[in-house]
Parts: C-alpha cells; sequence; structure tokens
C-alpha cells in the first residue's frame, strides 16, 4: 500500500551544495553564509564521506580556518528517495541536524532534505492543522538583551543549535533574534583563498548583540494554528516564531516542534503499537554528563514508557532538565511533553534530586495516560479521546537526542 505521506524524493533539494573532504573551513563557512546552509555534505572520491555543520565549526571558534572539514566530520542519517515524511522527521529530530543527505541505491548523493523542506509541507497535515501553537510551544527561557555582547552568546550555543533566541530592550520588549548564523558573521572575518587565518576573535565578541541580530522578529498571537505557524515560517523564511504577551517574548515554536506533531502521528505514519518506535529527546544535561546517569535516566525512561503503554501508544517523548539560575540551591525542573495517539500530555517535576524528578514525572504521565484511556472509554466509540486531563503546560527544548532503550531489561 502506497504512503499518503510525500516522500524525501519529493521534497529534498537535487544537486546541493558539496565540499570535498580537503576542502578547508573557510570555503566551509563562505558556503554557509552565501547560501543560508547551516550543514554541507562532504564527499570523498564523489562519495558521501560526512556533514559538516556550522555547530560542529562553532564550538572550535579558534581552529585555524585552513583546518580541513574532514576534522570536524560528522556521520549523518542515510535517507533514501523512498522514505517517507514522518520517517524522515524522526531522523531528523532523533540526531538534531537540520538537515540529511537524501542517497541512492549505490550510496551516491542524490539530494538533501532539511526540516525546511519538511515544514514546506506540513501546512495541509491533519495533525498540524488540528494543533494550536499555545499546545506545542516552548517557554521562551533564554532571552538576551539588545546591549549584552555578543561574547555572551556562546554561553547560549546550545539554545542556538537549536532555534534563534528573542532579543529584548532595557524594558523587556522584543526587538529582535539572533541565531547561529548571525554569530558566525562576528566569529570569523572574510579570508581569501583559505590561506589566512582569521585574527582573534575577541574584539568582535566585544559588539553589542544588538548590532548583528535580524529585526523585526517573526511573532504570532497565542491561539494561532500550528498550521498557520509552518506557513509563516515558510513565507518569512525563519526556522522559528515567537509567541508574543503583549510586547513581551512569552514563547518559542521551532521547526523541531511542527515536526513533533508528524512523529506523534502513528496512523498517518503506519507505527506500529509498543515503546521501540518511541523517540526520546533529552536536553539541558551537558555533553560531559556521567555516562552511568545517562543510562540510569534511560533506564527510568524505558520502563516508565512501558507502563504508559499500557493505556496508551507513545511516540515522542521530550525531557529538558533546567538547573536553576542561582548559586544557593541545587535545585532543577524536569519537564517533558509526551506524544500519544489521543493526544499530548505535559508534565514538570521541581527538587534537587534529579532521578526522583525523572521518575516523578513519568508517573505523572502514565497517571495522565490512565485518565485519558478511562474518559476516551467513557464516552464511547463515537467520541475522540483527548490529553483534556493533562493540566500541567511546560515544554522541553530539543537538543542533544537520544533514542529510548527500548531493550532495557528493568522489570517494572
Amino acid at each position: 500500500m502506497p504512503s499518503p505521506w510525500p516522500t524525501a524524493g519529493e521534497l529534498m533539494t537535487a544537486d546541493p551544495a558539496t565540499l570535498p573532504h580537503d576542502a578547508p573551513l573557510a570555503k566551509a563557512l563562505g558556503i554557509m553564509r552565501t547560501r543560508g546552509l547551516h550543514e554541507v555534505p562532504v564527499l570523498r572520491n564523489a562519495r558521501l564521506a560526512g556533514m559538516i555543520t556550522f555547530e560542529s565549526i562553532a564550538r572550535r571558534v579558534r581552529s585555524s580556518l585552513s583546518t580541513k572539514v574532514e576534522n570536524l566530520l560528522i556521520l549523518p542519517p542515510l535517507i533514501t528517495p523512498s522514505t517517507p515524511l514522518p520517517e524522515v522527521a524522526a531522523q531528523l529530530l532523533a540526531t538534531g541536524l537540520r538537515a540529511a543527505p537524501v542517497v541512492g541505491r549505490k550510496g551516491e548523493l542524490v539530494g538533501v532534505i532539511s526540516r525546511t523542506d519538511l515544514v514546506r509541507a506540513l501546512r495541509s497535515v491533519p495533525a498540524v492543522a488540528r494543533a494550536s501553537v499555545d499546545a506545542i510551544a516552548s517557554p521562551a527561557r533564554v532571552v538576551i538583551r539588545e546591549d549584552e555582547e555578543v561574547r555572551h552568546l556562546l554561553a547560549q550555543l546550545r539554545a542556538l543549535e537549536e532555534h534563534p533566541l528573542p532579543v529584548v530592550d532595557r524594558k523587556g520588549r522584543l526587538v529582535g533574534a539572533v541565531g547561529v548564523s548571525d554569530l558566525g558573521a562576528v566569529l570569523w572575518r572574510p579570508v581569501t583563498g583559505g590561506k589566512r587565518d582569521a585574527q582573534t576573535p575577541g574584539s568582535a565578541l566585544d559588539v553589542e548583540v544588538g548590532s548583528i541580530m535580524h529585526s523585526p522578529p517573526v511573532t504570532v498571537p497565542s491561539g494561532t494554528s500550528a498550521a498557520e505557524a509552518a506557513a509563516l515560517m515558510t513565507r518569512e523564511h525563519v526556522s522559528s516564531v515567537f509567541v508574543v504577551d503583549g510586547d513581551r517574548p512569552a514563547r518559542v515554536v521551532g521547526q523541531a516542534d511542527l515536526l513533533g506533531l508528524v512523529v506523534g502521528s502513528p496512523r498517518a505514519a503506519g507505527a506500529p503499537g509498543g515503546i521501540e518506535d518511541c523517540y526520546v529527546e533529552i536536553t539541558g544535561l551537558r555533553g560531559a554528563t556521567d555516562a552511568a546517569l545517562l543510562a540510569d535516566i534511560d533506564h527510568l525512561i524505558a520502563a516508565g514508557l512501558r507502563r504508559i503503554a499500557k493505556h496508551l501508544h507513545p511516540t515522542l517523548l521530550t525531557v529538558h532538565f533546567a538547573p536553576h539560575a542561582t548559586h544557593r540551591t541545587n535545585d532543577l525542573t524536569v519537564e517533558a511533553r509526551l506524544h500519544t495517539d489521543v493526544g499530548i500530555f505535559y508534565a514538570s517535576h521541581t527538587g534537587w534530586n534529579l532521578m526522583a524528578g525523572v521518575a516523578g514525572l513519568l508517573e505523572e504521565l502514565a497517571a495522565q495516560a490512565r485518565r485519558a484511556r478511562e474518559n476516551q472509554r467513557g464516552r464511547g466509540r463515537g467520541r475522540r479521546g483527548s490529553g483534556a486531563d493533562a493540566t500541567l503546560f511546560v515544554d522541553a527544548e530539543l537538543e542533544a537526542k537520544i533514542r529510548s532503550a527500548s531493550g532495557a531489561d528493568e522489570s517494572e
């Protein structure tokens, strides 16, 4: 049976920009700037070797611009022309990439598929048309003042990787937005032929954020449909829109939030029941986090998803760890958003014990799932269940991605 979804081959950009494996970083930056790209496929002897991303370069701001791109390669998911939209969305969310290569039968590069390509096709998708930005928006946790120095953006690189940050004036009014590409404009100055490195970027990072931000920001009022947000992103060529409260940035909706609605549509995607096809995204933990801690969190999540799966079909779970900005306490807030076959659920837990926080919000999500299923059965077959019992409204920023440990041997 043919898929009702458009495929990567139908949505991708054919004949994309590429780089040879021995190209210098200077050339990669030039292509990214002039073409507005965040990722570029890298070829070795006409075969795909990997991708170079703006984020991987920005994390090594003091690297020599003559450094070969092959030293900063990442391995992207390999997508074929026949891969349907929901699966492409799941792959991009799972890897945290904005784009991925599309390869043919012999492994040859035939195109690139991006989040922008997918969002452009979402406006007529029922799951997106039914949703509101209020249900999928993330709180605007990080706000930048226009008079702050650009060097402060380096500390927010993880947040910038996901979507541009709102920029406010001294009175807290939204005046612009700043993203990774804006930051890149001051990290390196143009070079000739990639042979001369840029000077130490200290002086460039002393400029104010207001001098590099893009303005005016793209905003929507509360109550806007997700489909309208997708259309606005496409029309304005942006990766996110801000939900405003008066003239203040209250929340942000990014491309990843919209794609989550597609991954959370198992019936349309043809996904089977169970937790093995549920994607888990964990953000907010530092890259140096203890591997044993990550494994423990992974086991807790797997056990929690098994409990949830007794009542509903989980398809996407995002978990965000937000340490409190104070030295007086070690408290942090753990927030979660769960996509299921009947709706979206939210939960939050605050305290000093990280593991207790994860366990607590999973218990809350399981209780919401149980109540939703009971309500659905009580209404009868003629009425569709919803997530109305999900009374806690918080959201998670999507950053470093891991998959659910569906094969965990932990028992309930």
